[in-house]
């Protein structure tokens, strides 16, 4: 017992773990429109995002835990800022259904996966871009809105369906891959 806490207490799942906690407070100051601090959280969610997985590579601390807490931690954020997003710019809301669609689809494929004793693979280059991207979209957003006190309709458009895009490009490559270890569990 002791040895399985030891390997899943590390840096990178507790950094997936804080992300976690820190969606609370992203929800209640951006929608009591504090968006600085709510951007702040956001970029302390998305660096501990970037760097969570590049400690566990470089350290060895890949954990089945952690292969499934990043991608919780992500999919959490995800829909607490695509929610709020879509309760503050309704005119995104076709693109907050898409995101929220393709990220049920994900969870589905995973818990299948995981119901067939199929190890989730870790995260991939085109899931971390779109979750990057996407991070980077909703702090350009948020932040313009905080600083400047803007609140630009197309560019949020156009940041989303780009994001968008992003995301259900990784869905048919992590679909693809799914595929690829279902077919390969098999033989």
């Amino acid at each position: 017992m002791n040895e399985i806490i030891r390997k899943n207490l590390n840096i990178p799942n507790m950094l997936s773990v804080l992300r976690i906690c820190i969606i609370f407070p992203f929800i209640m100051y951006f929608l009591n429109d504090n968006y600085f601090i709510a951007a702040f959280f956001l970029i302390i969610s998305g660096l501990s995002d970037m760097i969570d997985g590049a400690i566990a590579r470089k350290f060895n601390q890949i954990t089945k835990l952690g292969k499934i807490l990043d991608p919780v931690a992500d999919k959490l954020t995800l829909l607490a800022v695509v929610v709020c997003m879509g309760i503050k710019f309704p005119e995104i809301i076709p693109l907050v259904i898409i995101l929220l669609t393709k990220d049920i689809i994900m969870l589905v494929a995973g818990i299948l996966l995981l119901k067939r004793g199929i190890e989730l693979p870790a995260s991939k280059w085109y899931g971390k871009t779109a979750t990057i991207f996407f991070y980077i979209s909703v702090i350009i957003i948020v932040g313009l809105k905080a600083i400047f006190g803007i609140s630009n309709s197309l560019l949020s458009i156009i940041l989303l369906s780009i994001t968008a895009f992003l995301m259900i490009f990784a869905l048919i490559k992590y679909f693809i891959l799914c595929l690829d270890i279902t077919r390969s569990s098999k033989e």
